[in-house]
């Protein structure tokens, strides 16, 4: 479908890479991994037609569409669900010849035909779904574009990208703009999507539960590995390994003939054995040394003192003017918690995490923080908020103007702005460069209790890595919102639920949760019908007897009970069987698969393919249907009550 052929590509007279010689397959989903600034989006320039291999040639497949993400969104007032339509372009073709066609005649039935077979009638649904995935609420599906923030203009517009039914997709970081919730949506939709895909991505879980090929780029050359990126970094440590061996063997076999030049050389006797050792050395093709790309390392400076208990919230309402998003919270934050948040999108995670702080102030109730209390607060808009005509040397010494030119070099030397990097503005910086000096500025006060609001946005696979690691060692306590489960597992011990008002543990792994945030999609889908079909509200002073509404709750939970297992068990079938079909497509994806003596082989993988889809679609369906009935079952309740 897509071939390099010797590509080459230079950015202001550096090389990026070189001689790229690969095919990318109909169906495969490749992973494009690689340090910042290797060259990725330039590779995805180039397949767009955006920018010209300075070398070499990128051809596709006749008539193959390619979709990829826009990176801007115009202030338009057009209803959010009509703008991701726009993004199935044959649809709307179809749908601007209808509206041309005067007539009711054999060409009017032939363009419904069309719009038929292109998904017309259930477009509205489709697009719904992709919008409440990506964490739009249902009220706001006919807002306009223009009242949401960049951050959602850039959900929009990666959900128009989903909503085409192009032959290549193309993504380049989708999920740096989205909470946990979506990605773990986003994660089940790619993996069920037909078609080709090639994502830029440096989020490992993500790329290791949907990539069939990783596609990296290192050292100006760029390899394709069949396997996720689990795949990927096995067999490339065994490639290294091997590179290793066989240069530390040629370095040894050269020196054996230099030292022997080096002796007989001026020995008339063995001259003739010396030029002959000189000439195969010239003539030696040297292997270079196994490399891999210096991977990014700091760590945290310790905390001066670690008072107990850090931060105490009691009997807390947190919201914004009237409107409580918090209600009664309880926190105790003691020095060595180390707590992710979990939550939906809009329950109020970011807004308890600034209450702690103390930027938002409460409602009612107590905020007691530490005498002793030291903050380190990183989210997006302390990112933004660094000066852009200030250096990463100008930055800190902001921070301490006590410090000494060399004193200061050497500290954020450890974070990777050596040299002339210290003397770059910060509007000149990478995202992730600007991400990683909030950090550093963050880390140099020693702070005793660590927030951080998605602090991988930007950061590439090692930064990342790097930054788990030193998070490990952190003496301090510690409070994460991630999207990115890797870090997740890696830094936190204990997982906080943020929903429904209230702030609980959860007591369950990251897995776990997306089976509870599936369960509790479909009960604020059932409630949200239920309040429809009923506005009426219940005053408290007339509710009936507390006990009586306990046993009544209590024959609900009963009757509603063999629904709900009957939902998780079609959940849990239905995950197997996507699993199995990812896992054999993975297989189908194999080069060598389709070499003759492979074509048994082959035609059953192909048959097995075709049942699967059979599985999944069946599973589907009865999920559809136990949910469905779970509803209604629910809205009667809701109704009866």
């Amino acid at each position: 479908m897509l071939t390099f052929n010797n590509i080459a590509c230079r950015r202001d007279r550096s090389l990026l890479f070189d001689k790229v010689s690969l095919v990318v397959h109909r169906g495969q989903k490749v992973g494009l991994t690689g340090s910042n600034g290797c060259g990725k989006s330039s590779l995805f320039a180039m397949i767009q037609g955006e920018l010209e291999p300075d070398d070499g040639e990128i051809s596709l497949q006749q008539n193959v569409t390619v979709t990829h993400v826009a990176q801007e969104s115009h202030a338009s007032d057009a209803p959010a669900i009509e703008f991701v339509i726009d993004g199935d372009r044959r649809l709307r073709e179809i749908e601007s010849r209808l509206e041309q066609v005067n007539d009711n005649g054999e060409r009017h039935a032939e363009l419904l035909a069309d719009y038929e077979q292109a998904g017309g009638y259930s477009v509205k649904a489709r697009a719904g779904s992709l919008l409440n995935g990506l964490g739009f609420l249902t009220e706001q599906h006919h807002s306009p574009v223009s009242d949401f923030s960049g951050g959602w203009r850039m959900r929009l517009n990666l959900a128009q990208a989903l909503m085409s039914p192009s032959d290549l997709l193309l993504l380049d970081e989708p999920t740096n703009h989205l909470d946990l919730d979506a990605v773990l949506w986003l994660e089940n939709w790619l993996r069920a999507r037909e078609g080709t895909l090639l994502m830029i991505s440096h989020d490992r879980e993500f790329l290791d539960r949907i990539t069939t090929h990783t596609l990296h780029i290192e050292q100006q050359k760029a390899n394709l590995y069949t396997g996720n990126y689990s795949a990927f970094e096995t067999q490339r440590a065994a490639r290294l390994a091997n590179q290793q061996a066989m240069f530390d063997k040629q370095q040894q076999t050269m020196a054996q003939m230099q030292s022997f030049v080096d002796r007989f050389r001026a020995k008339a006797t063995k001259a003739k054995q010396a030029q002959s050792r000189l000439k195969m050395l010239e003539r030696m093709t040297k292997l270079a040394p196994a490399h891999v790309d210096s991977p990014f390392r700091f760590s945290f400076r310790a905390p001066d003192a670690l008072p107990n208990p850090l931060v105490l919230l009691r009997d807390a309402n947190i919201g914004y003017g009237e409107n409580i998003v918090l209600n009664k919270i309880g926190l105790n934050i003691q020095s060595g918690d180390r707590i992710g948040l979990l939550g939906a999108n809009g329950a109020g995670k970011s807004t308890l995490i600034k209450a702690i702080v103390g930027d938002l102030e409460l409602l009612s109730g107590e905020r007691l923080p530490a005498q002793k209390l030291k903050l380190g607060y990183f989210a997006q808009h302390q990112v933004d908020q660094l000066r852009d005509e200030h250096t990463a040397l100008q930055a800190l010494m902001d921070v301490d103007s006590s410090l000494s030119d060399s004193d200061a070099r050497n500290y954020l030397g450890g974070y990777g702005f050596t040299g002339d990097q210290a003397l770059q503005s910060a509007k000149t910086m990478s995202g992730g460069e600007r991400a990683r000096l909030a950090l550093a500025l963050i880390v140099y006060t020693k702070p005793n209790l660590l927030l951080l609001d998605e602090p991988t946005n930007h950061l590439d696979i090692q930064m990342r890595d790097a930054l788990a690691e030193a998070l490990q060692q952190y003496g301090g306590a510690l409070m994460v919102i991630s999207h990115d489960r890797s870090l997740l597992r890696s830094v936190v011990d204990d997982l906080v639920l943020v929903a429904d008002g209230e702030v609980r543990p959860f007591d369950d792994d990251l897995d776990g949760y997306a089976r509870w945030l599936s369960d509790y999609r479909a009960r604020s889908s059932a409630a949200a019908q239920a309040k429809q079909h009923d506005g009426t509200v219940t005053n408290p002073e007339n509710s009936i007897d507390r006990k009586q509404q306990k046993r009544n709750e209590a024959a609900i939970r009963a009757k509603l009970r063999p629904l709900r297992r009957a939902v998780e068990q079609s959940e849990r079938k239905l995950e197997k069987w996507v699993t199995q079909l990812s896992e054999t497509r993975n297989s189908l994806a194999s080069n060598e698969l389709y070499n003759s003596e492979n074509k048994s082989k082959l035609a059953e993988l192909m048959a097995l393919e075709a049942t699967q889809k059979q599985q999944v679609s069946a599973f589907e369906d009865e999920l559809l249907e136990n949910m469905q009935a779970l509803e209604q079952a629910e809205s009667e309740q809701a109704a009866d009550n």
